[in-house]
């Protein structure tokens, strides 16, 4: 058997804890021998939803914690105030070295400043930006970053683009994934001041595969593997993907029990239709990873369900075996080593 991925989950963050974090631990463990979970929250409110479920108990365990950080807190002072919070505990076993990841669907503010000031970053990342996959046309692409670094600058933008390459390419198995950032046309001029001073860089780059701009409308077609822009407007991509994507999903359900023929035609159509939006819901992807830290923190949306969690305390054993971490310390290393050379 392989070796264990041990994941901290922080049992009390999102709008559906502890009760889906929980059921969500238990599918993963259920479906993967080479998973622990280590539930880290308030231990009486956790063994009592545990007695529910039927699963191997020795990839299970319960980390007390009796405080909880709120999504509308002030991040830092959270952070430094609530030192035996579910979140922050969570994050000191990634940092300790007791657990390989921290999964969890608490305040974003809370875990962007707790990843870096906590777990802290890869010496020579200049920022941490968050990187969810999102469903195209091909497949998915990695949206990078989307609520992280609202105000970067040029040279985190390649960094952004070096990481995710790494994590497409290890991860997910996208060999010499092709990256683009986001812009207002194709034409190389285009763009505000920070895409105008960013893509030269992007095109000097020799260790990834930069194809140019990639404008809003190309992104769902699969236009490029890897989605380069700062997290304004990441965020603003991310938010009406899933918007346009929840809106179109109800219009094609009320059209189809509009009228009798429509419901027989639904019928017939089910399955087909079943499968393939299921390609499109976030949460087959898991959460997105906060990459360019010493350990993998996961962050995945407030609302999730079981099974957004089960997926996202899964794919934190690629992250492992695959070394990611490590490979962006070496790429950045690299980069520093030629920077100095120049």
């Amino acid at each position: 058997m392989s070796e264990m991925t041990v994941v901290a989950l922080d049992a009390m963050g999102g709008d559906n804890a502890p009760g889906e974090m929980i059921k969500g631990a238990v599918e993963a463990v259920r479906k993967r021998s080479d998973m622990k979970v280590l539930l880290v929250g308030k231990q009486d409110l956790i063994e009592e939803a545990l007695a529910g479920y039927t699963y191997p108990k020795e990839q299970i365990e319960v980390v007390h914690a009796s405080e909880v950080i709120e999504t509308a807190e002030p991040p830092v002072l959270a952070i430094r105030r609530k030192k035996d919070s579910s979140l922050v505990k969570a994050m000191q076993l990634v940092k300790n070295k007791e657990a390989d990841a921290l999964v969890s669907a608490g305040s974003s503010g809370a875990i962007l400043v707790g990843g870096q000031v906590l777990v802290g970053r890869i010496p020579g990342v200049n920022r941490a930006p968050l990187a969810p996959l999102i469903p195209t046309a091909k497949g998915m692409s990695l949206l990078i970053d989307c609520g992280a670094n609202v105000d970067a600058r040029p040279a985190h933008l390649v960094q952004f683009a070096k990481m995710g390459s790494i994590y497409m390419e290890h991860v997910i198995g996208k060999k010499n994934p092709t990256v683009g950032i986001v812009n207002i046309g194709a034409e190389e001029e285009k763009g505000n001041a920070l895409v105008k001073e960013t893509f030269p860089l992007l095109k000097a780059c020799k260790d990834i595969n930069f194809v140019g701009s990639v404008e809003a409308r190309e992104i769902p077609s699969g236009a490029v593997d890897v989605v380069v822009c700062e997290a304004f407007v990441g965020n603003v991509i991310l938010k009406l993907y899933e918007g346009v994507g929840a809106t179109l999903i109800r219009k094609v359900k009320d059209g189809m029990m509009a009228t009798l023929r429509s419901k027989i035609g639904a019928l017939l159509v089910k399955p087909a239709l079943k499968a393939t939006l299921k390609d499109f819901d976030a949460s087959e992807y898991g959460g997105a990873p906060l990459l360019g830290l010493n350990g993998l923190v996961v962050k995945t949306h407030g609302s999730s369900k079981a099974k957004e969690v089960c997926n996202s305390i899964i794919q934190c054993a690629a992250f492992k075996e695959q070394q990611i971490s490590e490979k962006i310390r070496i790429s950045i290393e690299a980069a520093s080593e030629e920077k100095k050379e120049d």
